[in-house]
């Protein structure tokens, strides 16, 4: 399935950001999900335009920005690349990235049933409830211990990512007219995120810190050595189980919001980019979440500039970071030698 979608028509704008709507020259009618801009045939009397023709300009962002059109997509890959690179961290250290794009992968199946259901049985489930339900029953196997089927833990992992995966694409197969929007989950799009999107992501991502805040130690030595941690009376279960839970409710949150591609790239490219550079903890979580929101913000500017699809540009710009900061701790811990 490609990064987009069909067009959004005018009407549908309009009645998610106001009347006023058409009076910006960056609403046209064949605004699609895989480009958070494009340039109306027409522009109106008296628009700024950039030098080149049909290439978007930075009033045009600014004019769309004060309607409300990029300022929450913005603001949602910015704070989604915050919380995501600190989560990303305990990820990292626990040598267990795919599962993040396991239960990304997950909660697209949860939004896609959603949608399914509400369309076949005509049972209202706000997706967002779904993806989470089907992100936590995906966490509470890959945290389950199955000593008896002696599985390893990628093994399962990649079973779960590939039930995952072709579920959502079977159950988006059947859903013709929200085939724009299955395809925006599975792929990633942050062309028009819904003030309650925004509102869920801050709302799941302000819990999330601070609970990382409060047991940044325990869930730290839980995941160094959860022997020792064993030994001076830490709950190592509890820790293991907390944080995966949090991983659950950001990604499936985030999953809802911009989608699975940028999901998974903020919670494992700026955490192994900051851990790269940095020995000491405390500053790679604050190295990954400054990079997480950096993707976030002008991977958005990027595709609206360019006019790249947006998912794909803020797990490109992710991975762009990563490559930089490589070498750069090579030549530094060279230099320090």
């Amino acid at each position: 399935m490609p990064d987009g979608g069909e067009a959004l028509s005018h009407d549908e704008l309009e009645e998610a950001f106001g009347s006023d709507l058409g009076a910006g020259p960056s609403t046209s009618a064949t605004a699609t999900p895989s480009a958070p801009h494009e340039a109306p045939a027409q522009p109106p009397m008296g628009a700024e335009r950039s030098a080149v023709e049909g290439v978007p300009s930075w009033s045009e962002f600014a004019h769309g920005w004060e309607l409300g059109i990029y300022r929450d997509p913005v603001l949602c890959g910015v704070f989604a690349g915050v919380v995501l690179g600190v989560l990303g961290v305990f990820v990292v250290l626990r040598r267990a990235v795919f599962v993040t794009a396991a239960v990304s992968q997950a909660a697209g199946l949860g939004v896609a049933l959603a949608f399914y259901l509400e369309l076949t049985l005509h049972a209202h489930i706000p997706p967002v409830l779904a993806a989470l339900a089907l992100a936590l029953g995906a966490t509470a196997v890959l945290t389950y211990r199955m000593q008896r089927m002696r599985l390893p833990s990628e093994t399962l992992v990649g079973l779960i990512y590939l039930a995952a995966s072709a579920g959502a694409i079977l159950v988006g197969d059947r859903i013709a007219q929200e085939s724009h929007d299955i395809a925006s989950i599975l792929f990633g799009t942050a062309v028009l995120v819904r003030p309650m999107d925004l509102a869920l992501v801050v709302g799941a991502g302000t819990i999330t810190l601070i609970v990382i805040s409060a047991g940044y130690r325990g869930f730290l030595f839980a995941g160094f050595d959860p022997e020792g941690a064993s030994v001076h009376r830490l709950p190592v279960r509890l820790l293991d189980l907390s944080l995966w839970v949090l991983v659950a409710l950001e990604v499936s949150v985030t999953t809802r919001a911009i989608g699975a591609l940028p999901v998974f790239a903020f919670a494992v490219a700026p955490a192994m980019a900051a851990l790269a550079l940095l020995e000491r903890v405390r500053w790679a979580l604050a190295l990954a979440a400054a990079l997480g929101g950096l993707a976030g913000g002008l991977g958005y500017l990027f595709a609206f500039f360019y006019e790249f699809p947006v998912g794909a540009s803020q797990a490109t710009l992710s991975l762009l970071f990563l490559l930089i900061c490589l070498p750069l701790a090579r030549v530094l811990r060279g230099s320090a030698a």
